[in-house]
């Protein structure tokens, strides 16, 4: 199973700034019940997962997108059924293609750098603990364009490292049947999306000059691990299964 996860090591001084200030903000999670039913789909323990622990995530079966504005909301939760307490964990928010995270409420932005590969927004929830039996919910704003595909991930780690013990997704929102015409789209978890309107064009392919193909990623990807001094975290995706 590959699972998104976190490689190298973290800049100490970043860690503690994100902990510090997330643990400063004030409380907007909830422990209460969302009316809209959640679901687990996409998601399974990682390689950290403790016995006695079981931290999982939920996302809501149905979401609703506003056709002009592209906004939506979603409730993001996090829920310990095991027997014994969580201790430090962190809860990540993290969209693709077409979603695109713009908050969640008592949650840092994940800095550009630091993205999982493949994403293009992300919000990081440190939690100092979550009891055995108790849960967190946490209300997220997003855009989705309805002209893509989007998905959705929710891995959850030890404390501020990069033991992943749950991941959710990513997994895709969408609707196969189209309602331009309506001011609301629904769109279901665990549903590709089906794109309607004007279709954006492809980008005109540039004349192919200097290096091999394969050559320039790599040059590319050197530079940005120079550039981040060497504290930069690869991730890696999996597919909705």
């Amino acid at each position: 199973m590959q699972v998104l996860k976190r490689s190298g090591k973290s800049s100490g001084a970043f860690i503690a700034f994100i902990a510090a200030v997330v643990l400063t903000l004030p409380v907007s999670a909830h422990a209460a019940d969302d009316p809209t039913p959640g679901s687990s789909k996409g998601g399974s323990p990682g390689p950290a997962a403790p016995a006695d622990v079981k931290i999982t995530t939920e996302l809501p079966v149905k979401i609703t997108v506003k056709n002009k504005s592209e906004q939506t909301t979603v409730t993001a939760k996090v829920k310990n059924s095991g027997s014994k307490d969580s201790g430090p964990i962190t809860l990540s928010v993290v969209g693709f293609d077409g979603m695109r995270i713009t908050g969640v409420e008592g949650c840092m932005p994940i800095p550009e750098a630091r993205l999982p590969q493949g994403s293009n927004s992300g919000f990081a929830c440190v939690i100092d603990n979550l009891a055995a039996g108790k849960d967190r919910s946490y209300q997220v704003a997003a855009t989705f364009d309805l002209q893509k595909t989007g998905k959705i991930c929710l891995p959850v780690t030890v404390g501020t490292s990069e033991k992943l013990i749950w991941q959710q997704g990513p997994v895709p929102f969408g609707a196969s049947q189209p309602t331009p015409n309506a001011p609301d789209t629904p769109l279901l978890l665990g549903t590709e999306n089906v794109p309607f309107g004007p279709q954006k064009p492809p980008a005109a392919e540039l004349p192919r000059t200097g290096p091999p193909d394969g050559t320039l990623p790599l040059a590319l990807a050197a530079l940005a691990l120079l550039v981040i001094g060497g504290t930069g975290i690869w991730w890696t995706t999996r597919s909705e299964r």
